[in-house]
């Protein structure tokens, strides 16, 4: 079978039985783990080691935490950042949003689910479980009051960027976007750029949060 290379992978969890049965999941399904991380501060220094295309993180870590090691491994532009959370880390995720993360997965997440999600963000997709959806969007509400909140969620987008924010707001890939706007996945990761530039987002999961939480207002 001919296609893209395998995505590359940095599993950061401090349980190393957790880890391992994510790379069992991972491999299996022919993605390769380049290396694993116990805690936030190896799991920046591996990656830029490593320069994995997706670091797999866990946000409850000791020392330095998950959110603390997205920010550093999005702001070296190291690799994206795909989260696995729980059902009482909404705080975190909230975090984890405005520190660059673009995909959300429950730790309960099977393997099939999670290798398309590996895939997803390595093609430059956010990935949120829709379990995890309305609690992050919910959580992130509260960073977004910080915004400018007199300006629309739409503020200054052109016509075709407020159409590519529409799609992910509805969870479109880029892939998608292109095919229902009739452009080129280039061309729409272009606008993608634009939008969360204009957004002041750091990521699409960052986008759709800021706004949901604008047209709530």
């Amino acid at each position: 079978m001919t296609g893209a290379p395998s995505p590359t992978v940095l599993i950061a969890d401090d349980h190393g039985a957790i880890r391992a049965g994510l790379r069992i999941m991972l491999e299996s399904h022919g993605v390769r783990v380049v290396g694993e991380a116990g805690d936030g501060e190896v799991a920046v220094r591996n990656a830029r080691a490593l320069r994995p295309d997706v670091v797999l993180m866990d946000l409850r870590m000791p020392g330095r935490d998950g959110v603390s090691a997205t920010r550093q491994i999005v702001d070296e532009s190291l690799a994206d950042v795909l989260v696995l959370t729980s059902f009482d880390e909404d705080d975190l995720v909230r975090d984890a949003i405005g520190a660059g993360a673009v995909g959300f997965l429950l730790k309960t997440v099977d393997a099939a689910t999670l290798v398309d999600a590996v895939q997803a963000v390595a093609a430059g997709d956010g990935v949120l479980d829709p379990r995890v959806t309305r609690r992050a969007l919910v959580a992130a509400r509260a960073g977004a009051a910080v915004q400018d909140a007199e300006d629309p969620p739409a503020s200054g987008l052109t016509v075709r960027e407020q159409e590519v924010l529409d799609g992910i707001l509805n969870g479109w890939s880029n892939a998608q976007l292109a095919e229902r706007l009739g452009i080129s996945v280039p061309t729409v990761k272009t606008h993608v750029s634009n939008v969360l530039a204009k957004l002041g987002a750091r990521s699409r999961s960052h986008a759709a949060a800021l706004a949901r939480a604008r047209r709530r207002d």
